[in-house]
């Protein structure tokens, strides 16, 4: 089932979200609900609190973005073939590397992108979603995602790593996004 994105303002996009069990209630028909909204809506990545659920899981599959680069792009992110996961109860245990920018968007602030400055590599504690837990290091634009979808289960936006000034001059499209002024061709539920 496609579920509906929670555009920007609405309060769950800036809760930290909770660790969950391994019962939690339908589980597994969410993650399932999750990867269909997440390409029903070009995604390439999905956390909960974006379909208004305070919990520490999020979907991310890079493999389609590397499955549509050419091999000079590729080539470019070395050591980094992409990937398609799971994550709940997601923690940081470091970040490393030195700082890249690359241009970033979010289903939640649709029509904007801007150019975000984050860690080459990431190690993450987290499970899988047979809650196997496993700690690994990603680099590149798999990091980049995951960073990013962590970013929401943490109550932060991919706009929060922009200066004042910017987001000051964004201010106006970020408003009309929160009143539901805004045309995308996926679910979206607005605040209030």
């Amino acid at each position: 089932m496609i579920l509906s994105i929670v555009a920007y303002g609405h309060p769950v996009l800036r809760k930290v979200a909770s660790d969950i069990s391994a019962d939690y209630p339908g589980l597994g028909k969410l993650i399932e609900d999750m990867w269909e909204t997440m390409y029903a809506s070009n995604g390439v990545g999905l956390a909960a609190p974006q379909i208004n659920r305070d919990i520490r899981l999020f979907v991310v599959d890079t493999a389609q973005m590397f499955d549509n680069m050419d091999e000079d792009e590729k080539a470019e992110y070395p050591g980094d073939p992409g990937l398609k996961a799971v994550f709940i109860n997601a923690h940081i245990v470091e970040l490393s590397g030195d700082k890249w920018s690359y241009n970033e968007g979010c289903l939640s602030i649709p029509k904007i992108r801007e150019d975000v400055n984050r860690e080459e590599s990431v190690t993450l504690d987290y499970l899988d979603e047979q809650f196997q837990p496993h700690q690994k290091t990603f680099t590149g634009l798999t990091a980049r995602v995951i960073l990013h979808e962590y970013d929401h289960i943490d109550g932060k936006l991919f706009i929060d790593h922009l200066s004042p000034l910017k987001r000051k001059l964004m201010k106006g499209k970020l408003t009309d996004i929160s009143k539901g002024k805004i045309r995308v061709d996926y679910k979206m539920t607005f605040p209030g």
